[in-house]
């Protein structure tokens, strides 16, 4: 998300940072040059023109003037503006209610509706410790009830038996005295979408809004549909109580026009961000991180987040007491490579890293690609143990052999004994200095050594 804005707004900065001071006409260049990035992104003409407006006084006020690094004090001025616009601060979902608390999800048909209300219910059980119950309240399109109780049972998680020909005011009662029941803490009503807004869907929601009283009604919105979805979302927010918003699909929008547009014109906070098709790509909607990675900032807070979900402490362990030894195998290696897949690969950890498309553009003059994680595992996993516990030993013989197992060829191991060579010889360092490093933070550092 974002890659082609971020693309555009390092080009900008990169010559605003080199000038030893900037006058107004400088100053219209780079915002000019800013507000096209911002069209280019699919950000409504709207949210362009006032977020220009906010930048361009600051921009040309005293504090550019005594600046001693006028480009440094432009990026602050737009980091703080998109920050503004994205939200200030992270807004947690509302469950400090008397339960069952009801949170009703609203969207168009095809926005991910249904995925998300699985995705919700999941992050809540994992990290809000509560009892989540999925109702469908979509009695129009086929088999969507069925839908929502296939994914409940494929990720363990109660939904309320479909009754055929039940109305959705009729489900929303059943459902509270349901929940009341079976001690679910929270129930998520996934709610019915048209292809486009009318009456009828809004009146329903509007009826829904008055039966179950929600805690949240959040906002299902496809980041794709770009200026489409603040549209919708300013629909929504005039027929109901909006207090959120979800963005789907984002992994797939390299513009990102959608977040900055829908939050503006809806005025509630995007809360979470669908970042892929597993029930586990759901993050929190964070506005400085996400105005960060805008500007070619990086992300390594959540990089870091991200890394201590993933990685496996007990592995961890044992690969830092090795380091203390100044121990390290093809075996650990192996193990680090299979990590950084469980983390996203090389695309997933990249976004999260500050100059993001310089490096991306030394990657492809090099022929870095996700492919080499796949490759490097084959061809470790075509070695004997004690090949992989000390690989002095493979000589020409055991090249042409591993080459064979792995369907590669002896560049490629060469390559690879090259790179551990170096990762080692890193580790060997940082075992005898500060252990905490790369591996504390479980940051795989193969993905620096790739560059080299």
């Amino acid at each position: 998300m974002f890659e082609n804005l971020t693309n555009k707004f390092e080009e900008i900065f990169s010559s605003l940072k080199k000038a030893p001071s900037l006058d107004e006409k400088q100053v219209d260049e780079g915002l000019r040059a800013i507000r096209l990035a911002l069209l280019e992104a699919d950000v409504s003409l709207d949210v362009v023109k006032e977020f220009i407006n906010r930048v361009k006084p600051k921009a040309l006020g005293k504090e550019i003037v005594r600046s001693t690094s006028p480009g440094q004090m432009v990026v602050k001025i737009v980091y703080d503006e998109l920050v503004s616009f994205l939200g200030d601060k992270n807004s947690d979902i509302l469950l400090n209610a008397v339960p069952p608390v009801p949170i009703m999800l609203v969207g168009l048909q095809g926005s991910g509706k249904t995925t998300t209300t699985t995705k919700l219910a999941k992050f809540l059980e994992k990290n809000n410790k509560k009892k989540v119950m999925m109702v469908s309240l979509d009695v129009y399109r086929p088999a969507a009830q069925e839908q929502l109780k296939l994914l409940g049972e494929q990720n363990n998680i109660i939904t309320l038996p479909v009754i055929e020909g039940q109305l959705p005011a009729d489900i929303c009662r059943r459902a509270l005295s349901a929940a009341n029941l079976n001690g679910s803490e929270v129930i998520l009503f996934d709610t019915a979408g048209r292809t486009q807004i009318d009456l009828q869907m809004m009146s329903e929601i509007k009826q829904i809004e008055g039966i179950i009283n929600p805690s949240e009604t959040i906002l299902v919105a496809d980041s794709l549909t770009g200026q489409v979805a603040a549209n919708v979302a300013k629909e929504f927010k005039n027929t109901v109580n909006l207090t959120g918003i979800v963005l789907t699909r984002s992994d797939g929008d390299g513009r990102g026009g959608a977040a900055l547009s829908m939050k503006y014109v809806a005025d509630v906070p995007i809360k979470f961000l669908g970042i892929g098709e597993k029930i586990d790509n759901f993050e929190i909607f964070y506005p400085d991180r996400i105005a960060n990675r805008i500007l070619g900032m990086g992300d390594i807070v959540s990089l870091v987040e991200k890394a201590a979900e993933d990685i496996d402490q007990e592995n961890l362990k044992k690969t830092e007491e090795k380091l203390k030894k100044g121990q390290f195998s093809l075996e650990d290696y192996l193990s680090q490579l299979r990590q950084m897949k469980k983390m996203g690969g090389i695309e997933g950890i990249m976004s999260f890293l500050p100059g993001v498309s310089k490096i991306k553009s030394q990657m492809d003059e090099a022929g870095v690609d996700e492919k080499i994680i796949t490759q490097n595992e084959a061809v470790i996993l075509s070695m004997t143990k004690k090949e992989r516990e000390n690989p002095k030993i493979i000589d020409g013989s055991r090249k042409k052999r591993i080459a064979n197992g792995s369907g590669t060829d002896i560049a490629t191991i060469n390559k690879l004994l090259k790179q551990f060579k170096m990762m080692s010889e890193m580790m060997k360092k940082m075992s005898k200095g500060n252990m905490k490093g790369m591996a504390d933070k479980g940051i795989p550092p193969e993905l620096f050594n790739q560059l080299k």
